[in-house]
């Protein structure tokens, strides 16, 4: 009798992963440069994200990316890549719109009545863009109706290629359908060809905003004046609480007197010693 080997099929193949040695080294070096946690439950997703990565650097296997990273000394030249593969960058035109109503009923009336030359605001953790673009957006149409005040604003976040985007302020057009018609027809146009869908932030509003790369890790914040308006939501939910009070005492400081911080949803100051008071749904006001 002749036996026939079964047909293979791609399910059945063994799935590439990593090792636990491994996965221990890379979390390890993960939570030291950018104070992100990453328990065992997100092997599976640390996988599927450095594929890219591997296939780049030509390892035949994830573990074989590993030896390239930690046995042959290559992870202070490729962590700025590893870093960009494992940071999340969800994010959204007037994500959580209650924060920009206040910004224009309340936090921006009031600067303008303390006689606040030029508004500072820093969108820390800005991803692709659309946070500070929708600052922006708030500050620019409230100072337009006024003359003044004038603003500028610091986009800054860990990873290097979600910057290259926000620079660029090009979008999918769906994106954009959180803006107000009347913003929207203000500060966004679309583009020449239909068929690409895209729109654009244009180069006036573009102007006012600048990107930079900041590690939440580092010992300073080189960020210049102090800021009135701090944008700092859904970043501290990545860090554990000994991260999330050394970050969040830092970023306070960089608020001017008045100054005001703006926490995502899920994120809590409750228990840390911080001079702030609540003002709004998380909305804190430095006092």
């Amino acid at each position: 009798m002749t036996l026939v080997a079964p047909l293979s099929h791609p399910s059945l193949q063994p799935v590439d992963q990593i090792s636990a040695d491994n996965f221990e080294e890379l979390a390890r070096y993960i939570y030291a440069y950018a104070g992100i946690r990453m328990p065992p439950s997100k092997k599976t997703m640390l996988e599927g994200r450095l594929r890219r990565r591997q296939r780049a650097v030509g390892a035949e296997t994830l573990d074989d990316y590993c030896d390239y990273l930690i046995a042959d000394g290559n992870i202070d030249r490729e962590g700025e890549h590893l870093i960009n593969a494992v940071t999340t960058n969800k994010t959204d035109f007037f994500r959580e719109p209650h924060h920009f109503t206040y910004l224009r009923d309340v936090a921006l009336p009031d600067l303008a009545e303390r006689g606040v030359q030029t508004v500072r605001a820093w969108s820390v953790g800005c991803s692709t863009g659309p946070e500070p673009y929708t600052i922006a957006m708030v500050i620019d149409d409230f100072a337009a109706g006024r003359f003044g005040p004038a603003y500028s604003i610091l986009a800054t976040d860990l990873d290097t290629d979600v910057l290259e985007v926000a620079r660029a302020g090009i979008y999918p057009a769906g994106l954009i359908e959180p803006v107000p018609a009347s913003l929207r027809r203000k500060y966004v146009t679309a583009s020449r060809d239909p068929a690409r869908r895209e729109v654009r932030v244009v180069p006036a509003l573009r102007r006012n905003v600048g990107f930079a790369r900041l590690n939440l890790m580092d010992e300073q914040y080189p960020v210049g004046e102090p800021m009135n308006l701090i944008f700092c939501r859904n970043v501290l939910i990545y860090f554990d609480r000994q991260t999330q009070n050394r970050v969040v005492s830092q970023i306070v400081c960089q608020l001017a007197p008045g100054g005001l911080l703006f926490l995502g949803h899920s994120e809590s100051i409750v228990g840390h010693d911080l001079p702030l008071v609540q003002v709004g749904n998380t909305i804190f006001k430095r006092i």
